[in-house]
């Protein structure tokens, strides 16, 4: 099963229910850290780094010889990464997003296939499992090329289930995806292939209004979701109102605690380090599971 834990807003507690959720699953699981603007998942389950890769992205090398500046190119790319200035072709690498339509469309034969380094593919080896993690380049403009190769890795390393969309090949039996916070393209590329949506939220109004985006947002791909509502205790009864309203099961309740605040602050996993919170991440998994199990059985019938 593929498990991606989610949030409308940074902060909410992904990273304490993911790493928590690991220290409790039973078997081998597999991390994937797809928030690649900002990964944060190797620094409390400090894996043991095998390998790191570039990541490359295919874009255009123009040859002057051959062009005679049709501008057949730049009236192609949607993105402005070429463009025709006077008897000058014009790239900027950065806009490019890989699609390769440029190459097929030049009549003259000017464009042929480069690449330019993206990002870092980080694979390695926890207690838990198998580990993977994607660094997005300083100032790249889009890290879906970067999260579907990372994803790529995972499948190339998986050997059981099927992926559900997008990538054709196995992963392992058990995977928990760390998305990107926000619902805009990472995000959506990274939820896109889970088996289930885990909505990290906060009984605050900032944390209501991201959580809805997050809902509406998601239910697009018609996924089991559930929330879970991070410093319980705080806030109203916001988030338990909406929930209620749209259907959206309330899959665990994370109390305010300054004891998970601070294990989160030294880079703790919560549910190793405060025992009376176990079981919260127990009945979590349960329901996460459950969740699943029906959604394919509906499908079935």
């Amino acid at each position: 099963m593929i498990f991606a834990v989610a949030s409308g807003k940074g902060g909410t507690g992904k990273t304490t229910v993911i790493t928590s959720l690991a220290a409790i699953w039973e078997g081998p699981v597999t991390l994937v850290d797809l928030d690649v603007e900002e990964p944060n998942l190797h620094l409390f389950l400090k894996p043991k780094v095998m390998r790191e890769t570039a990541a490359m992205l295919e874009v255009p090398v123009h040859d002057s010889d051959k062009c005679n500046l049709c501008g057949e190119c730049a009236m192609f790319c949607q993105y402005k990464a070429l463009a025709i200035m006077g008897k000058t072709m014009l790239f900027y690498p950065e806009m490019c997003p890989g699609c390769g339509g440029c190459l097929k469309i030049c009549p003259e034969g000017a464009l042929s296939p480069g690449g330019r380094e993206i990002g870092r593919i980080a694979e390695g080896q926890t207690e838990f499992g198998r580990f993977f993690m994607g660094r997005l380049r300083v100032g790249e403009a889009m890290s879906p090329p970067l999260m579907q190769q990372v994803k790529q890795r995972v499948v190339a390393q998986g050997s059981h289930a099927e992926m559900p969309g997008g990538i054709e090949g196995c992963v392992p039996d058990d995977v928990l995806i760390d998305a990107p916070p926000g619902v805009s393209c990472p995000a959506m590329h990274a939820v896109m292939d889970a088996d289930a949506i885990v909505l990290v939220t906060e009984p605050t109004p900032f944390g209501l209004y991201d959580f809805r985006l997050a809902v509406e947002a998601f239910s697009i791909m018609h996924k089991p979701m559930g929330a879970v509502v991070n410093r319980d205790g705080i806030g109203d009864q916001g988030v338990e109102e909406y929930c209620r309203e749209s259907g959206i099961p309330i899959w665990a309740r994370i109390p305010n605690s300054l004891a998970v605040a601070q294990a989160y602050s030294r880079g703790e996993i919560v549910a190793r380090k405060l025992p009376e919170l176990n079981g919260i991440f127990q009945e979590l998994k349960k329901r996460m599971r459950a969740a699943v199990t029906v959604s394919r059985e509906v499908e079935r019938a």
